[in-house]
């Protein structure tokens, strides 16, 4: 039995090719997600799937041996080609079919992976197909199938999915906007020329400085993960040069964004979660804004003086995605800066949150600053993420949970890791999924608040550890 716990992950496959894997077990994966998720026409299942890939240089061979696999089961594909990732997700939502989307995201150039979907782009994770996956490559217990084999057909979603967001936050009324877009020679330099250029649709008011828009799988410039500020350091820059409105990064697969302000500061997801929340809010008065449990304070305290009902998750998309689901929330946002719209099938998309910054900004009059719109949303002071390497996480949770105990008046809850909060501060830590990691997310309402907290738990797991 092959052991692909390393490859396959909570939300994804993911590793390094061909170390890890590889064509044949690309071709394995095709035909045992069409097994999982009984998706053959004579099995009462929609007989179709959509696939797509980023720009890695491993992508193409890998879709192959994938499609290969799909059809030798009996099912058809509607091979869309290079895309976003919420370019396949808008793909699996518009034709109404599962997807794979062949990436890794933000790791280096020798990996490469597969986020699959169901129809409607509902995600598919460990407990809804890929624990099954996993069992059934490992065990090789794939069944064999003597069936007619599928097609594969090419198909050019771009225009489509340009226009379905233009739709979604019309831009043409803006004023006019000087703007950076660092794609980290990413995805995003194939859809923003799309999406906010005027390469297929009529050009919008915006005045585009593009960095790094070549599409090369090997990151020449930086990593393409800009929740690392250091890969943000060539677009701050640049904004400050430039004099630009605002700045924009994507990640590799286009499915993040981050956003700096005219000053060049990095603005906290956490800040765009609660922009982006008013704004929808403003549509759909009374409804309900999901955030998972490592944003702001300052997020559900908005929604609730906006009048909405602020419904707090676990982090990860799929927790995200099922409770908006349950609760028919017309948006989400994580602190990891993904954003998740009711209207594009409660799924993610970095260029969605790109355009309502762009929106926000581009309704107010001539010469007011992004920093000074955003100001009302931004109301304490985060750590952001820090990762130690530990042996036994869970182990130093129990017993930073024990000293936390100890601390009168505060609240203790363990929804996801543990979170402890106080008046005037508050911290989550929690295991990674996938790594020997402890994540600790602290927040204050000054900055010596927030750096005491902060401090005080490092000490407590370097001395746990």
């Amino acid at each position: 039995m092959r052991d692909l716990s390393a490859l396959i992950k909570a939300y994804d496959i993911r590793g390094v090719v061909p170390d890890q894997w590889d064509a044949d077990l690309a071709r394995e994966v095709g035909a045992s997600f069409v097994e999982v998720l009984g998706i053959r026409a004579i099995d009462g299942g929609s007989g179709r799937i959509v696939v797509g890939h980023d720009m890695r240089p491993t992508g193409p061979a890998l879709v192959s041996a994938f499609i290969d696999g799909v059809t030798g089961a009996g099912v058809d594909v509607v091979n869309i080609g290079l895309c976003s990732t919420d370019g396949l997700y808008f793909a699996s939502g518009r034709l109404n079919v599962p997807g794979a989307m062949f990436t890794a995201s933000h790791n280096p150039a020798e990996y490469n992976g597969i986020k699959l979907c169901r129809e409607g782009a509902a995600p598919v994770g460990q407990d809804s197909g890929l624990a099954a996956i996993r069992s059934m490559l490992e065990a090789q217990t794939i069944p064999h199938y003597d069936g007619p084999h599928g097609s594969s057909s090419r198909v050019d979603m771009l225009a489509d999915y340009a226009s379905f967001l233009r739709e979604l936050v019309p831009l043409e009324n803006s004023r006019r906007l000087k703007v950076v877009i660092d794609t980290g020679n990413g995805m995003g330099g194939f859809t923003v020329p799309a999406v906010l250029g005027g390469q297929i649709l009529t050009a919008l008011p915006l005045d585009i400085d593009e960095m790094y828009f070549e599409l090369d799988g090997t990151f020449p410039n930086h990593e393409a993960n800009p929740i690392d500020p250091e890969n943000l350091r060539d677009l701050q820059a640049r904004v400050v040069a430039v004099g630009a409105d605002i700045g924009l990064a994507f990640d590799g697969d286009a499915d993040r964004c981050f956003v700096v302000d005219e000053n060049g500061a990095i603005v906290d997801p956490s800040t765009l979660t609660a922009l982006i929340a008013t704004r929808e809010l403003a549509k759909v008065p009374g409804a309900t804004v999901i955030h998972n449990l490592i944003t702001s304070r300052a997020v559900p305290e908005i929604i609730l003086e906006q009048g909405g009902v602020p419904v707090r998750t676990r982090v990860g998309h799929s927790f995200i995605k099922a409770t908006m689901a349950q609760t028919g929330a017309i948006f989400g946002g994580e602190h990891s800066g993904h954003f998740y719209f009711r209207d594009f099938w409660k799924a993610d998309s970095g260029m969605l949150a790109a355009m309502h910054a762009l929106a926000a900004l581009g309704e107010t009059p001539e010469g007011t600053k992004l920093s000074a719109v955003l100001e009302p949303y931004s109301r304490y002071v985060s750590s952001g993420e820090i990762n130690t390497t530990v042996d036994n996480p869970q182990a130093v949770i129990a017993q930073v949970k024990a000293v936390s105990l100890e601390i009168p008046g505060c609240d203790i809850d363990e929804l996801d890791g543990l979170t402890v909060s106080g008046d005037t501060w508050w911290f989550n830590l929690r295991p990674s999924n996938t790594e020997p990691l402890l994540r600790l997310n602290a927040e204050g309402s000054t900055d010596s608040d927030m750096q005491r907290t902060r401090d005080n738990v490092l000490r407590m797991i370097a001395e746990f550890s």
